[in-house]
């Protein structure tokens, strides 16, 4: 019934959607991470792709740019015979060749470049020709084509890599940092694999032909760039900040008192310069901006007409601010000018007044001047939004009233204006018609006058605990739409600011928001968007289609009373995780099918993820130490079932704390993550018999990790069943391969070992004669964790041999060896023979 489910859900979207065709590929995290985070993609995980006369395999390839270092290896291909064949990026400046093929352990004749302007900036097509029967291998991109001999044989097997992985004795984890899509796999001339690597999320890559899904390691979706912002930087500094970008070189600046924090977004890193002109005295309702034509930074303070630039050799400000009384103009706009060096200020609100007028800043002259205007009716507004185009710039609602007074009607204005600086005009443009909630602007616009658009942020000025969401607007009709995913903003006005900026190199939106807390210190967060942004994963319905949604209604109604009837009539199913996962050796998947929405789900293998009942994840939400605290009391209670003292508590997270101390935190940190719970249904922490536990009632949220512990603690057989349950969880990577914390190593060593205990108990319970080629790939599951285990290797060695795959046998036992002495500096004793046993009638 779920598959029906599914089916009418899928096709339902597929009618009244309108998908955008956008093919945004998979990104590989690098250098820039630690060696254990890197990107790997397996097309074939737990066996391989095998082929009659040989196969062709193309894909697109692309840079991601700003990196330290693109060296790396792109592909690798490992056939029957086990050799090599490797696809790398050779960064050296001397080399002219950068991309460069490996055959076992020497170079090819096949070497060629890619420019770098196309190679960061457009998707470039590579394909490998592999003919069995000519023993040649053909490389092709753009204009170049080349070929090799390689050591191939008809019907030969292959392992495809993308890159890092950890194959046997292909281990390797230089990766450059590289984006891909569009997989395909072709055999003589009939395409018969595809994966477009268009997913959003999770660590499988879905092939749309033959359902071969492919196995992602700590994936960076190029897709969930374009919807979800990721808080690429953050920190507080005491004092009032400021936010100012440089958009050529793409540096953020937050300026505080003592010093300034720049986040370059090409080499994505945060450094502080320190003052060498003293303390800034920042004013609440400070502000920055920068001169990208003269390369400079600016600070200014509107209430006393002062501004200042910042040196950036001699790290020193031009002047400094007089301490006075709160500002009267909380969330003006500016801009600046460079036809006329000059600075423009709008409006603000202070001592309950809003205010309409301009005023210009001078800088060659250091003076001040007030604009008259004429044209259009400028209200008298704040926290509106603002780009510069052209010889003047667009002005984008706000909050305010017509006198200016707050006690007079004030009220959201949603009016777009376009001052011009050399008329010195304000035109109205349109307003825009909003429904439902009202809201407010960040102060930026970024304008685009050739696509005639504008984009901004909007979010409610009457909540504390706000979100802000981007919106793309035109610049000549009254009409926008909602991108991407919401930020959370906290809001007060004299405590609060947000800006948004555009990066046109590395085509990525910046926000970012400061908090002011009572204790004077602001807090920043700095977040990323690539772009096109988009809104939502499945589009909006277009207007004509209401007809045919309403046939689709009274189906699904018909559907729906089935389901009750049926759930009537059958008992309600185990909640699994969603997955297509077969058992090794059959051709229906083990467990039932899923919907791919994840609800109430907590997933502990490969990265930590939470998702709460409407299916979105939330594990952002987790700051570092309720990430830790809710995995202490999560893995407690499902690996101890009682859970944990609070004197253990302590010992874990307070150890130098008082007892009083480590209490408050405890009860401060608990709120918070209780909070963050009750977006998952049935889930509760409590105190009971004086141990702090995670209950989920009624089973209604699935956890993996006790999906895995029912598994491997049953004193049943292990099945089949149960071996494909088992593989569908630890397919997503190694249990919470990205994060370490020192409490946590027995857990991860327990689970190691329970997991290659399970399958090689299971490999025990099958003659090889049964089943040789699912012995294989539960063999390989065990090397995946234990590269030297010599149970596995005998189990595949003898399973090979009863396949008549001799060579392979005889293969996998020198990898072995290898693998062997790397790992332990002495010679494996055991001779072939010995492994495969005398009586080989038997095998």
């Amino acid at each position: 019934m779920r598959h029906i489910l599914s089916v009418i859900l899928l096709l339902s979207l597929i009618t009244f959607g309108r998908a955008s065709g956008q093919s945004y590929g998979l990104g590989f995290y690098s250098h820039e991470v630690v060696q254990d985070q890197r990107t790997g993609l397996d097309l074939s995980p737990g066996k391989t792709l095998c082929f009659e006369k040989g196969f062709e395999i193309e894909f697109d390839l692309s840079f991601l740019p700003g990196r330290s270092d693109y060296f790396g290896y792109i592909a690798r291909f490992v056939g029957s015979n086990n050799q090599n064949i490797d696809f790398i990026y050779d960064k050296k400046l001397e080399e002219k060749q950068h991309f460069k093929i490996i055959i076992g352990d020497r170079f090819s004749n096949i070497a060629f470049n890619i420019s770098k302007d196309v190679l960061f900036r457009n998707w470039n097509k590579v394909k490998f020709s592999f003919d069995f029967e000519r023993k040649t291998l053909r490389v092709s991109s753009g204009t170049y084509t080349a070929s090799t001999r390689i050591d191939v044989k008809r019907k030969d097997c292959f392992k495809v890599l993308f890159g890092t992985n950890e194959y046997l004795g292909f281990k390797t984890n230089d990766v450059p940092p590289m984006k891909i899509r569009n997989i395909g796999i072709y055999e003589q001339g009939t395409k018969k694999y595809l994966w477009p690597l268009d997913e959003f999320q999770g660590s499988e890559a879905t092939e749309k032909i033959n359902g071969q899904s492919a196995s992602v390691l700590n994936p960076l979706w190029i897709k969930k760039l374009h919807y979800d912002w990721q808080l690429v930087g953050a920190g507080y500094m005491e004092g009032q900040l400021s936010i100012a970008f440089d958009k050529k070189e793409e540096i953020l600046f937050i300026v505080g008192p003592d010093s300034l924090v720049r986040y370059r977004v090409k080499a994505e890193r945060l450094d502080t310069v320190k003052y060498t002109s003293g303390r800034q005295n920042l004013m609440r309702g400070n502000q920055s901006l920068y001169d990208n034509e003269k390369g400079k930074l600016i600070n200014f303070y509107y209430d006393q007409r002062k501004v200042s630039l910042f040196d950036t050799v001699k790290r020193s400000w031009s002047k400094n601010f007089a301490v006075t009384e709160v500002t009267y103009f909380w969330h003006l706009n500016k801009f600046y000018l460079p036809e006329d060096t000059s600075l423009y200020i709008f409006g603000g609100y202070g001592h309950f007044v809003y205010k309409n007028q301009i005023e210009r800043y001078h800088f060659p002259t250091d003076s001040w001047q007030k604009i008259k205007v004429s044209g259009d009716t400028l209200v008298p507004r704040y926290l509106a939004a603002l780009g510069s185009s052209g010889h003047g710039a667009y002005l984008l609602g706000g909050y305010g009233s017509s006198t200016g007074q707050q006690m007079l009607n004030p009220r959201n204005l949603y009016d777009l204006l376009y001052f011009d600086a050399g008329k010195n005009t304000i035109r109205k443009i349109y307003d825009l018609k909003i429904t439902g909630e009202d809201f407010v602007f960040a102060n930026s616009l970024v304008v685009n006058e050739k696509e005639k658009t504008y984009y901004g942020l909007v979010f409610p000025k009457h909540k504390y605990k706000s979100n802000i969401q981007l919106v793309e607007g035109s610049l000549d009709k009254p009409e926008f739409k909602r991108l991407g995913s919401q930020i959370p903003y906290l809001f007060h006005d004299i405590s609060s600011f947000a800006d948004l900026y555009y990066c046109p190199e590395s085509k990525r939106f910046l926000a970012v928001t400061l908090f002011t807390d009572d204790k004077g210190r602001t807090n920043y967060s700095i977040y990323s968007l690539y772009s096109a942004p988009i809104a939502h994963l499945v589009a909006e319905m277009p207007a004509k289609s209401f007809g045919y949604l309403y046939i689709a209604a009274l189906a699904l109604l018909l559907i729906g009373i089935v389901v009750l009837l049926y759930r009537r009539l059958k008992p309600a199913a185990v909640i699994l995780p969603p997955g297509d996962v077969r058992v090794p050796g059959q051709t229906e998947p083990a467990v039932a099918d899923l919907p791919a929405v994840h609800r109430n789900s907590v997933f502990l293998f490969g990265d930590m993820q939470v998702f709460d009942r409407s299916g979105t994840e939330i594990t952002k939400q987790f700051t570092p130490l309720i990430r830790e605290l809710f995995l202490v009391i999560l893995l407690y209670t499902i690996r101890w079932e009682r859970g944990i003292s609070s004197d253990n508590f302590k010992e874990l997270l307070w150890m130098d704390k008082s007892v009083e101390s480590a209490r408050n935190n405890r009860s401060v940190n608990i709120a918070k993550l209780k909070s963050i719970l009750e977006k998952v249904d049935d889930c509760e922490i409590s105190m009971e018999t004086g141990y702090w536990r995670i209950n989920f009632k009624d089973k209604a949220a699935y956890v993996d990790y006790q999906e895995y512990f029912n598994i491997v603690n049953s004193k049943k057989e292990i099945s089949r069943d149960r071996i494909g349950k088992l593989v569908r969880i630890i397919k997503r990577g190694s249990f919470l391969s990205t994060t370490a914390y020192e409490w946590m190593d027995p857990f991860k060593s327990e689970i190691s070992n329970e997991i290659i205990d399970a399958y090689l108990h299971f490999a025990r319970s099958v003659q090889i004669q049964e089943d040789p080629e699912l012995l294989i790939e539960v063999a390989n599951y065990v090397f995946y964790f234990d590269s030297v285990n010599e149970e596995a290797m005998t189990v595949k060695c003898k399973a090979l041999v009863h396949l008549g795959k001799h060579s392979q046998s005889r293969n996998t036992y020198e990898n072995f060896c290898k693998e062997y002495k790397l790992l332990y500096g002495d010679d494996f004793t055991k001779r072939f023979s010995d492994v495969l046993g005398s009586n080989l009638n038997d095998i």
